[in-house]
């Protein structure tokens, strides 16, 4: 099989060539490591710089009758070849370029605070971050400049080696959930999610996440001198990102639902501060309101 476009073309391609070869429904394997056989061989060629599902174990699959997007975490999805050029990715609109960016960001932090990283996933994630704030507002301005988006194409790999291996945390876990009950874009659920989930995981990753917000300062002198999640959010506003999830057509009394079935996503497992329905609502809460 051949996919060819953003992480969606290449979830369905993974999705259609997993059950090929072991049958059922893509259902069947939500979860982690839950088929038994390699799925067709895939080459994906990718066409943006954000998700790195042309190289991950990773598939996001929209269960149309829940509502939820399912996480299927295993390593028989991963393609055998991923090709990125970033001549491709020059094509992205504004929006799609800010959009995916965001979310090779949240994979790099995200990766980088899990309880599952390593000195190897640590080294690809410092790298990303790095790439992401002195490349994703020209990639944003200047299409055509093919040094930002070649760094970005780096960037949203390097992302994806780190989450890959490390896993991610609660943003995907509730951006999952926006995704399925709302048909939201990933990339921006992500970008408005991440600095609320970092704010509470930094009890105990203040170290990590300090060490992000020195990373950001260094590379961007528009984020020089601002905390973690300041750099973070100001990121956000360069690259126009929307301001809350009430912006985006999201509804309060939804908050319990998804709560619920973010607290069932795979991706949350390694989030360095494990938090009960009530934390997962706050954050949703915070997140609701425009960032300042």
């Amino acid at each position: 099989m051949i996919s060819l476009g953003g992480g969606s073309v290449h979830d369905c391609a993974k999705a259609i060539a997993l059950v090929a070869t072991n049958g059922g429904k893509i259902e069947d394997y939500e979860g982690l490591d839950q088929s038994k056989k390699p799925q067709l061989p895939l080459v994906s060629i990718n066409t943006t710089a954000g998700t790195a599902s042309e190289m991950t174990r990773f598939c996001i699959i929209t269960d149309e009758n829940t509502h939820v997007k399912m996480a299927i975490v295993d390593t028989n999805v991963t393609p055998i070849l991923s090709i990125n050029d970033s001549g491709i990715m020059s094509n992205m609109p504004a929006g799609l370029t800010a959009a995916t960016g965001m979310d090779a960001l949240t994979h790099a932090v995200e990766a980088y605070v899990s309880t599952g990283a390593s000195p190897i996933t640590d080294a690809c994630a410092v790298k990303a971050i790095e790439l992401i704030a002195t490349s994703l507002p020209t990639a944003v301005k200047e299409p055509k400049n093919m040094v930002a988006r070649e760094n970005m194409a780096y960037a949203q790999f390097l992302a994806g080696m780190a989450f890959n291996n490390a896993s991610l945390g609660y943003v995907h876990a509730m951006a999952h959930q926006l995704g399925g009950m709302y048909d939201l874009p990933h990339g921006v659920c992500n970008a408005l999610l991440l600095p609320h989930v970092e704010a509470f995981n930094e009890s105990a990753a203040t170290e990590r996440l300090n060490t992000v917000g020195q990373i950001l300062s260094d590379n961007n002198s528009d984020l020089a001198g601002l905390n973690t999640i300041d750099a973070i959010k100001k990121l956000a506003d360069i690259v126009n990102i929307p301001k809350s999830l009430k912006e985006l057509g999201v509804k309060r009394e939804d908050f319990d639902e998804l709560a619920t079935n973010a607290l069932k996503d795979v991706c949350g497992l390694t989030n360095p501060v494990q938090a009960n329905h009530e934390q997962i609502v706050g954050i949703f809460e915070d997140a609701f309101e425009a960032r300042s």
